[in-house]
């Protein structure tokens, strides 16, 4: 899929930061200890696995698939007809597809989800400052929940606020 530009701007920070979290993880991995966190509980590390390519790139991996994800809804997202353009004619109107309710709608929706790609991205790069320890220590900071939250909820908000505000349209 050939992603519009208006997708392509918007999608330039999630880029940057994967290519960001692979170079690190490149440079971190040789000293990485042969065992790593698997799962990181709330207080500690409570898994742990061998250190391998995939145990050790699992973040970057998932938030590459997630990318491709949301760059192909936005660009859906900016490709959809919007309600206000439907022919009253054509029956296309469903409910099973939540239209955009006009152009400038669709294009808040596709930067929203963007935005959110993003913040989800720093999230996970606060688990990878956790996973790529070279010291294999099952403490886990205090602030790391809310660190990692916090991206996530900045986010979701104007996700939400798109959505709610097209909506009522």
């Amino acid at each position: 899929m050939v992603f519009s530009a208006p997708v392509r701007l918007w999608l330039l920070p999630s880029a940057v930061l994967l290519a960001a979290l692979t170079v690190w993880g490149a440079l971190r991995y040789p000293h990485l200890p042969d065992r790593i966190p698997e799962h990181i509980g709330p207080a500690e590390v409570d898994a742990w696995t061998d250190r391998s390519i995939g145990s050790a790139f699992l973040l970057v991996l998932l938030y590459a698939g997630l990318t491709v994800l949301m760059a192909g809804s936005a660009e859906l997202a900016l490709r959809m007809t919007p309600r206000d353009e439907l022919p009253e004619t054509t029956g296309l109107s469903s409910s099973l597809v939540n239209r955009p309710a006009t152009r400038a709608s669709a294009r808040r929706t596709a930067r929203a989800l963007l935005l959110l790609n993003a913040c989800i991205g720093v999230s996970f790069a606060v688990g990878c400052g956790v996973l790529w320890r070279s010291t294999p220590d099952p403490d886990v900071p205090a602030w790391l929940p809310v660190a990692a939250l916090v991206p996530i909820v900045v986010g979701a908000v104007p996700t939400i606020v798109v959505a709610m505000r097209d909506r009522k349209r």
